[in-house]
């Protein structure tokens, strides 16, 4: 056994799993295409199994975590044991660099981060399938942040989830000019929280089997634009799938907003910044919060950030390129 530090970083979803058909396993209804971003965000993680320790012990941020959130620690540390035939409790100390809860995707990058320090910890050798599923077990989203560049979530069919992991679509190298200008309106934790507003949506929208439907057509249709780098094809298929996700958070009942006035003159926005420039050089999409992610290239990347800040209520941007995925850090750069 040894400690372990590793650094992950969020991925963004471009095509969004919504709803869970096994909450304990984090098994979704549908697939699911992301990008992860570069280390501008990321989250870093050291893991140590210690045989004194008599339970797992979790901080975040420097503060000891609620019993829920280390209960969802202990789940992949759990998976990592079964693995490794490791009995051992462990240490783990994990601090983002950006808004933990705020729709920027803080819980995949950091049970990407976990999964991947866990499994060295441990002495595993994993393979990204093996660190895919474990992440898995800690938050759906995280098992795509295991993956650099563009990945794509494999829903399964498996009771037991062993066939729902993601895989690489293409790497960050094969669109170098993409970027992802983050507006934050609001750096506060969520009201609802993403559980809690899957379980709603699936038992209150009528839209929600329609969206689930259309889900296999979407993903081949958003693979090809991104293999093709067909920006245009990319950003409007980003943009009407998260209003998609949205509306349908919007038919539950009672009602899901995650979305704010802001958010809604951020949309406006970059239409509008689109018919000026007189093609579709930038697509939004949302999470499950009131913050943008804004997709666009290199060569609008600085237009988008001064039109964003030039918003009322956002309070920062952040831009980023496609990132390569989780990498270990050295000993010095542990947490304790």
């Amino acid at each position: 056994m040894s400690k372990s530090t590793w650094l992950a970083t969020p991925n963004i979803a471009v095509v969004k799993y919504w709803g869970k058909r096994d909450s304990e396993l984090n098994l979704p209804y549908n697939g699911s295409v992301s990008v992860t971003m570069d280390e501008t965000v990321s989250t870093r993680t050291t893991v140590e199994f210690s045989p004194s320790l008599s339970r797992d012990i979790f901080s975040l941020n420097g503060k000891t975590a609620k019993p829920g959130e280390t209960m969802r620690v202990s789940r992949v540390l759990d998976a990592v044991r079964r693995a490794a035939g490791v009995r051992l409790r462990a240490r783990v100390y994990s601090e983002n660099n950006f808004p933990t809860a705020a729709g920027i995707a803080s819980s995949a990058s950091g049970f990407a981060a976990l999964a991947c320090a866990a499994a060295d910890a441990a002495g595993m050798k994993a393979s990204s399938k093996q660190l895919s599923l474990f992440a898995r077990m800690g938050s759906g989203s995280a098992c795509r942040s295991v993956i650099g560049g563009f990945a794509e979530w494999k829903k399964g069919s498996r009771a037991d989830g062993s066939d729902s992991y993601a895989v690489q679509v293409a790497p960050a190298s094969h669109w170098p000019h993409l970027r992802n200008v983050i507006a934050i309106t609001d750096a506060g934790r969520k009201l609802i929280g993403s559980d809690l507003g899957m379980q709603l949506t699936v038992s209150g929208s009528a839209l929600y089997q329609q969206r689930v439907k259309k889900m296999p057509s979407l993903i081949r249709e958003m693979k090809s634009a991104i293999l093709s780098r067909d920006l245009p094809s990319f950003l409007t298929l980003t943009m009407k799938e998260s209003s998609n996700m949205h509306a349908v958070m919007l038919d539950s009942t009672p009602p899901i907003m995650y979305l704010n006035d802001i958010s809604r003159e951020i949309m406006r926005a970059v239409h509008s910044f689109n018919e000026q420039e007189g093609e579709t050089a930038a697509g939004y999409t949302f999470d499950a919060g009131p913050n943008a992610h804004v997709y666009t290239t290199e060569k609008h990347a600085r237009k988008i950030e001064r039109m964003l800040s030039d918003i009322e209520g956002v309070k920062k941007t952040i831009a980023c390129r496609a990132g390569s995925g989780p990498r270990r850090l050295k000993e010095k750069d542990a947490l304790f």
